[in-house]
């Protein structure tokens, strides 16, 4: 890849329990991502414990940031701008890196630029790619927190579609890997479960919506309960066909937008991207559909501060600097 031009932005995620750093030059050549996971602290209560979430970032947010400008080669007088997720997310994980993020910027005396973490995952897929993608784009975002389709007929300015009436898709498999025994996250260990099950061995009933672009995953972890409790089936085969269920809902709901909409692109972010049978059926979605279906690269699945720094870049552009009094939105939507 030629050297990127453009300005260095710097840009910190810490919306729930990963505190994160990135620096992004010319808002897609990625300079550095460091990533600092909580996996291991929340390991022993079987998920997210909000302050002890919040804490872990008090602890780490200066080494992450200060790690990925080494990583990156750059000062602090080479970044023109910095950005730093405003919402949605966890209150107190949020204001961590909120804080420290507008202390920097004013310390430095450059712009200040808060980034809606959900269109962020939307432009992940944007990092590190050569090639342009055409406009309108539908985006699909599934992580842990939210599940949803937005569209957007010009860069970056995506609205949402539809989402999640009840869990988000990775909740729900996260939920189903503990029913199953299975350690946290839940997610990958899912997945591995499944490699070695039937994807066809129970039957599903699952909540299509028909006419919308809304998800639902309740019933579906419901009735994975059910099934583990009437003792029939083994855990492999559960985690089977509870991925081969949750997959399908999303496929479905992908190409009834592709079949009511103008697209030229598709662009996947969020966690569950990371998920390999998810991908080979993206993949055969383009194939059937004839429209390019973007992923982000695997470290930029996860919640990251790449994906704020792009963004970001993008947002300065247009002159969208936060000001000073702008504090944290953890509501905040498309």
């Amino acid at each position: 890849m030629p050297a990127a031009t453009g300005e260095i932005v710097l840009g910190i995620d810490t919306s729930c329990d990963d505190t994160s750093c990135g620096i992004v030059k010319g808002g897609k050549k990625v300079l550095s991502s460091v990533v600092s996971s909580q996996d291991s602290i929340h390991a022993p209560f079987g998920g997210i414990v909000p302050e002890v979430a919040s804490r872990a970032h008090v602890e780490r947010i200066a080494w992450v940031v200060e790690e990925a400008t080494e990583r990156a080669g750059v000062s602090f007088e080479q970044v023109k701008a910095i950005g730093a997720t405003q919402g949605p997310g966890l209150p107190g994980s949020l204001l961590v890196g909120w804080e420290f993020a507008k202390a920097l910027s004013f310390a430095i005396g450059i712009p200040f630029i808060g980034v809606n973490h959900i269109e962020a995952h939307l432009f992940s897929p944007f990092l590190d790619r050569e090639e342009e993608i055409d406009f309108p784009v539908l985006g699909l975002v599934i992580s842990g927190g939210h599940t949803l389709l937005a569209y957007a007929k010009e860069p970056f300015r995506f609205s949402l579609l539809g989402q999640t009436r009840d869990d988000a898709c990775g909740e729900a498999l996260d939920k189903v890997a503990r029913i199953l025994g299975l350690p946290y996250p839940g997610g990958p260990h899912l997945e591995k479960a499944a490699e070695k099950g039937s994807p066809r061995r129970i039957k599903f009933p699952t909540a299509i919506l028909p006419g919308t672009y809304d998800f639902s995953f309740s019933g579906i972890k419901t009735h994975a309960w059910r099934v583990f409790q009437e003792n029939k089936y083994s855990r492999e085969d559960i985690a089977a066909s509870f991925q081969e269920a949750v997959i399908n809902i999303l496929a479905s709901k992908l190409l009834y937008a592709i079949n009511s909409l103008p697209v030229k692109s598709i662009v996947v972010g969020g966690g569950v991207v990371a998920n390999r049978k998810l991908r080979n059926v993206l993949s055969h979605i383009q194939t059937e559909s004839n429209i390019p279906v973007y992923l982000p690269s695997p470290s930029y699945t996860v919640d990251n501060g790449a994906m704020i720094a792009g963004l970001a870049y993008y947002l300065m552009k247009e002159g969208k600097a936060s000001q000073k009094e702008e504090d944290i939105k953890p509501a905040l939507s498309l």
